[in-house]
């Protein structure tokens, strides 16, 4: 590639990194990552604690199935604090990214990898699937939406220590935590922010040299992935055609053939 074509992918990718937000997967996942502070602050903002204590924190966990073809999740934010609970953080800008039933399958997914073989079921910790969503999915003007399991004859809580979140990320009330937090999600520029752990993290990965050559990794990574779910999801619609063989898919779609055939067998 000549220096020309480089100087402007480079310009592109700044263009892209400017524009960025929080509630933007690619810088979340990057500020969030291994940074135990900042995923404190954002914990106790949501649970509204003060001396929740984070012990280790990862983006994009990945949680395979064990049943054959069987979905698996990739997890935005994976953090455990002090007393043994588990947190899965999601940033969902598409309203069908947030479906209700994906809260679900997130909460058993985690549960499953909770206890080991000789372990009592009362010894599962308590879990939380946190969606912070663009937009208020669920449509109540509310900052948070706690979703419980209810016992309907009694009206009472069934505790079963599983907990699923939605934040608002619309939500608007600079003197509330919450309203402070999603206006920090919001923000294209650091010198906007309210919260200054935040606001440090974007500005290094937004203004510094050493942050942007990572973020520009990270955009230059998600664009060959955008490309290559393109792929497959060619390859998915041609696979309905049962008079094309497997060679002429993967070679209309662009695929190598074993990533079709995997195709076909997940279906």
């Amino acid at each position: 590639m000549t220096s020309e074509k480089l100087d402007l992918r480079m310009q592109e990718n700044m263009q892209i990194i400017s524009k960025l937000r929080l509630l933007d997967d690619d810088l979340m996942n990057l500020v969030f990552d291994k940074n135990v502070e900042a995923t404190e602050l954002l914990l106790n903002i949501i649970i509204q604690r003060t001396d929740l204590k984070v012990l280790e924190v990862v983006a994009q966990r990945e949680y395979k199935n064990s049943m054959a073809g069987g979905r698996s999740i990739t997890i935005d934010i994976y953090a455990s604090d002090s007393e043994g609970k588990i947190y899965d953080v999601e940033v969902q800008r598409a309203d069908r990214g947030a479906d209700f039933h994906r809260a679900r399958f997130h909460s058993s997914m985690i549960d499953t990898r909770m206890l080991r073989e000789s372990q009592n079921f009362k010894d599962i910790h308590d879990s939380y699937v946190i969606f912070i969503t663009e937009n208020d999915i669920i449509g109540k003007g509310l900052s948070l939406y706690h979703v419980y399991r209810v016992i309907k004859e009694t009206g009472a809580d069934f505790v079963d220590g599983s907990h699923i979140i939605y934040v608002n990320g619309s939500y608007k009330n600079d003197s509330d935590p919450i309203g402070k937090l999603m206006h920090d999600f919001r923000c294209i520029s650091p010198a906007d922010m309210f919260y200054t752990l935040l606001a440090n993290q974007v500005k290094y990965f937004k203004e510094t040299e050493g942050g942007r050559k990572v973020m520009c990794k990270a955009v230059e990574e998600l664009a060959e992935k955008r490309v290559l779910e393109e792929k497959k999801d060619s390859a998915r619609r041609m696979l309905e055609d049962c008079k094309l063989s497997m060679e002429e898919i993967a070679r209309y779609a662009g695929l190598p053939v074993n990533a079709v055939e995997e195709l076909a067998e997940s279906k």
